[in-house]
């Protein structure tokens, strides 16, 4: 689903974006409600980036990478944490694009997300290339979120991939692996 956001584009920077976890929902300009087989996910796109909920039997959790003010936790090149029964794994990067490399990469993702039935992406007015996207899916009992975030005016292009999977306890009370550690 592809929209264009109801609010001015600001000259907002990568080195900007903050990452949270836990936080609550924040008012959102667009939403995508999505069942991936026993999870209900919300993607949603805020005035100053994104923010995933994501409920299951075992609980929730909720993600949120946003130029925050007031934030203190920069958007870091990764995270592994537990989360309840859950295991959380985040990672981000920041491109470094030309002009015409910066088009065709937003060009590209928009036409990926905005046709895929799990992805919304929003366009700020004003600049067609500055955007954010978001894409999840369901693979092997966990969910899997990846978006994006445009920052034309520097050429500068963050892309954050999520991976939350529960936790599955062994034969050994005190030893747990992660369900993508033992290929389910």
């Amino acid at each position: 689903m592809l929209t264009t956001l109801n609010t001015s584009y600001t000259d907002t920077r990568a080195a900007d974006l903050a990452w949270a976890l836990g936080r609550e929902p924040l008012p959102a300009l667009a939403t995508l409600d999505l069942e991936l087989s026993a999870a209900r996910l919300q993607l949603r796109l805020l005035g100053a980036s994104h923010q995933v909920l994501l409920e299951e039997e075992q609980g929730s959790c909720s993600e949120t990478v946003a130029c925050l003010p007031g934030s203190s936790t920069p958007l870091p090149l990764g995270v592994a944490k537990r989360v309840g029964d859950w295991e959380y794994e985040f990672a981000a990067r920041v491109e470094e694009l030309s002009p015409g490399q910066f088009e065709g990469r937003a060009q590209e993702l928009l036409a990926l997300v905005s046709e895929h039935p799990h992805g919304l992406a929003g366009v700020f007015p004003g600049s067609p290339h500055a955007f954010t996207a978001l894409l999840a899916h369901r693979s092997d009992g966990q969910v899997h979120w990846r978006t994006w975030h445009a920052y034309p005016q520097d050429g500068q292009l963050v892309a954050t991939r999520t991976r939350v999977g529960v936790r599955v306890a062994s034969g050994d009370p005190g030893l747990s692996v992660s369900a993508s550690a033992q290929g389910v």
